[in-house]
């Protein structure tokens, strides 16, 4: 990669004290991760409520099956600062058992699939990019490309004063249900 390039990907790595939950209900596991004033929680989702949100909708059984070869969480980010925090999911990574780097599929990929389908539906992915202002959040799907039950970790980047952190969280797990059609 030349030098250039680096220093525009360059982050600082923060340090994030996560914790994990799980619902004793449903045995559903979710992550949150805090550091300099960002908040990020993933929360595992069934793949029969992923069926159901965009089913209760009217969209068609093509896009759902699409949404369904990936493993779909929660997402949810807050902004625990007084100062403006940024994020774009284009610079968001997950990592495989296997050892490979993938990138996080945006909103805006999603979006274009839809579109060639016919489907004007734009709710649920979460915003590719946003700047919070001090106490904003957004919460929306993040996808990633991995079988149920699978572990990942899941490399995430914000922006605050300028600079660009970095955090990860090891041992994000795909609900390990069965997707169904």
């Amino acid at each position: 990669m030349p030098l250039y390039l680096r220093a525009v990907f360059s982050s600082i790595p923060a340090w994030a004290e996560t914790t994990k939950f799980t619902d004793p209900a449903t045995g559903l596991i979710s992550w949150k991760s805090e550091s300099n004033g960002f908040s990020l929680q993933l929360i595992q989702l069934h793949p029969d409520y992923v069926t159901a949100v965009y089913d209760s909708r009217g969209l068609p059984k093509e896009l759902i099956d699409g949404i369904l070869k990936y493993c779909v969480f929660g997402t949810i980010i807050k902004n625990e600062t007084n100062e403006d925090v940024a994020y774009n999911v284009a610079d968001w990574r997950y990592t495989t058992k296997d050892g490979k780097i993938h990138n996080v599929k945006p909103k805006s990929e999603w979006l274009k699939e839809w579109e060639a389908m016919g489907i004007g539906y734009r709710w649920s992915m979460l915003a590719d990019n946003l700047t919070f202002s001090p106490g904003d959040w957004i919460q929306g799907f993040t996808t990633v490309m991995v079988e149920p039950g699978d572990e990942f970790d899941f490399t995430y980047r914000w922006t605050l004063r300028g600079k660009k952190f970095e955090s990860t969280l090891k041992g994000i797990r795909c609900a390990s249900f069965k997707k169904t059609k």
